[in-house]
């Protein structure tokens, strides 16, 4: 497999695992229990988005809507596949090392195992905690199987989010495993370079960020290779990197038309958060604007004689101060 560290913003990162076997063409023999139901989903699924109308085609276009609000991270570490035993032994006793491809203009090399580590740890304990609420929802939602017609849909619905928070903890647990046992070795890519480069300002951006200190990447990432990206108008909120337009074209000059969807998917969800941040700035702001005025107009009645007259109440001065 080959590993691809892909900036979204200054403080965000997209972690894509590409399946070297896949991309080969591996026979289904070689395919776990697990991987070959995934496909049979994927090709029941597709189908289902061929209908014209029906309760599939109703589900698929609510199922896409909801796909597309699982986070970015999650899907990424569901890319990297589960460490079994037999893949344990396979890259212990195996010569090659597991490549990382990167920007190297926007990531020091050193910083490579940093960014795979935080990629790899930060959500692990929020995605047992939701695997267990799954897994307490499912037998609750069970009996609406009862019901004739219409499909369980809550039901399989928690059995996927089960089944995806697994997958990401798994694909954290190998993350963590290549890294104790050095076995990734950081590729720079120009390709990525020039993509990153090409990108065309004002990128959108917030004053400030959209993370929380324990997923903060800026660290990380160098914010803008220079000359090609104007510096960003908030330096210490965060700005996008990538565009969808660049998106495209780095599918385009990687190969690798999966990875659209997923970066996709990251760019749509990192811009939304930081128009909300924006938004919710500029409102904060316009308050503090408000209120300073009314300050400023209590203090000027305070100042100003009885309403209507005109008349400035005058300050005793210095001297009658001192007489009395």
């Amino acid at each position: 497999m080959r590993l691809y560290l892909l900036p979204i913003s200054t403080r965000r990162t997209l972690l894509y695992c590409q399946r070297l076997e896949a991309a080969k063409g591996g026979s289904s023999g070689t395919q776990s229990y697990s991987e070959r139901i995934q496909e049979k989903a994927a090709k029941t699924w597709a189908g289902w988005e061929q209908k014209d109308k029906g309760w599939q085609k109703t589900v698929v276009t609510y199922g896409n809507r909801a796909l597309r609000r699982i986070p970015y991270e999650e899907w990424g570490l569901k890319s990297v596949p589960p460490l079994s035993e037999r893949r344990k032994t396979q890259e212990e006793d195996g010569t090659d090392k597991v490549e990382v491809v990167y920007p190297k203009s926007l990531i020091p090399t050193e910083k490579i195992p940093g960014v795979i580590k935080t990629l790899a740890t930060e959500r692990e304990a929020l995605h047992k905690r939701k695997l267990i609420w799954c897994l307490i929802g499912m037998p609750i939602s069970a009996p609406v199987a009862l019901i004739p017609v219409v499909p369980n849909i809550p039901f399989f619905y928690l059995v996927y989010r089960a089944w995806s928070h697994w997958r990401a903890i798994q694909g954290g647990k190998h993350l963590q495993f290549l890294l104790k046992s050095d076995l990734l070795a950081p590729t720079p890519s120009p390709v990525l370079d020039a993509v990153y480069a090409a990108q065309e300002p004002p990128l959108e951006s917030s004053p400030k960020p959209t993370t929380t200190p324990e997923t903060d990447m800026s660290e990380n990432i160098t914010p803008f290779p220079p000359p090609a990206i104007d510096p960003p108008h908030h330096p210490e909120g965060e700005t996008m990197l990538l565009t969808q337009a660049g998106a495209k074209r780095m599918t385009q000059e990687l190969g690798l038309p999966a990875l659209e969807v997923e970066l996709e998917r990251a760019i749509w969800q990192v811009e939304t958060a930081i128009r909300k941040q924006k938004e919710a700035s500029a409102k904060e702001d316009a308050e503090k604007r408000e209120e300073e005025v009314e300050r400023q107009q209590q203090s000027g009645e305070k100042d100003a004689g009885p309403a209507g007259t005109g008349v400035q109440i005058p300050r005793p001065r210095e001297e009658d101060k001192k007489t009395r």
